[in-house]
C-alpha cells in the first residue's frame, strides 16, 4: 500500500513539473510565431546564387 501512496505522489510531481514548463513556454514566448512555421516549407528549397 505505501508503493502505492508513493506512484501517487510521484506522478503528481510530474504532472507538476510539466505543467511548470509548459507555462515557462509560453510566458517566454516560446508558441508566439504562428505564421512563419506554415510560410517556411515554401522556401527551404531556394537554390544558392553563385557569384560570377
Amino acid at each position: 500500500m505505501k508503493i502505492m501512496f508513493f506512484l501517487i505522489i510521484l506522478s503528481l510531481l510530474v504532472a507538476v513539473g510539466f505543467l511548470v514548463a509548459f507555462v515557462w513556454a509560453t510566458r517566454s514566448g516560446q508558441f508566439d510565431d504562428d505564421y512563419t512555421p506554415s510560410v517556411r516549407m515554401l522556401f527551404d528549397n531556394e537554390k544558392p546564387v553563385k557569384n560570377e
